[in-house]
């Protein structure tokens, strides 16, 4: 485990960037999984705004760890999201984009996903593998679209499966367990005071932290990088990074 302490969720995106700058750089061609939520949208401002000339877009193929069952022009969609904040403003092939169709039938299109990861992705041990996983990490701990009240799906045979949202009820499509361990990295982008509580009891492995979907990330044969702000890492010490 690396854990990656900064002052601010600003210099969290900007190091973030950077990292995965040079990770892209490093590879002929790179598949990954992004993130909705406040602070991946900080990082797709910072690529966008001082990366955009220095990755090769090319060579990045993206796809998403969850999607809200809603059309894609909807405020609520992740992909809409990083249309606005990041696939706007590079230049990336359309057929490098592998969006989550949340405008289908969520069943239909947890199977429809879970059949093309399996197609297009390589595989290690028989599982399709992402190069990178980029995962925020919610107040209650749940990660992608798995909760806490349905931390079951996470052990699911299935790469993908529909989630409920707890409050309300909104259904989503996500990537389960097996595939998120099977990635060559899984990143945590989280920053906020409020989330403090929950990151000292995954890291210190706390009895409370097993109720947490984000407690689960183990990567078979890969490893896990923290990028934290300095109030999301106030109650570890600066022994664990």
């Amino acid at each position: 485990m690396e854990i990656k302490v900064y002052k601010t969720k600003q210099e969290v995106a900007q190091n973030f960037s950077k990292y995965l700058a040079d990770f892209i750089t490093d590879r002929e061609e790179t598949h990954i999984a992004l993130s909705g939520g406040s602070t991946p949208k900080i990082v797709f401002d910072e690529l966008a705004a001082n990366f955009r000339a220095d990755i090769d877009w090319s060579k990045v193929n993206l796809y998403w760890g969850d999607e809200r069952c809603v059309p894609p022009d909807d405020d609520d969609s992740n992909y809409k999201m990083t249309v606005e904040h990041l696939l706007s403003k590079i230049e990336i092939p359309e057929f490098n984009i592998h969006r989550i169709r949340g405008e289908n039938g969520p069943e239909y299109e947890a199977e429809r996903y879970s059949d093309f990861l399996d197609e297009v992705l390589p595989k290690v041990n028989g599982i399709p593998i992402f190069d990178l996983v980029i995962l925020g990490m919610g107040d209650d701990g749940h990660i992608a679209s798995i909760f806490p009240n349905e931390i079951e799906l996470w052990d699911s045979e299935n790469y993908c499966e529909v989630a409920v949202h707890p409050d309300s009820g909104q259904q989503r499509v996500t990537i389960t367990g097996q595939i998120i361990n099977n990635a060559e990295i899984i990143s945590f982008l989280v920053t906020g005071e409020n989330k403090a509580a929950k990151v000292s009891e995954i890291i210190y492995d706390k009895e409370i932290a097993e109720n947490y979907p984000a407690r689960l990330v183990a990567p078979v044969n890969g490893k896990i990088a923290w990028f934290l702000d300095e109030a999301a890492a106030a109650g570890i010490t600066s022994s664990q990074f």
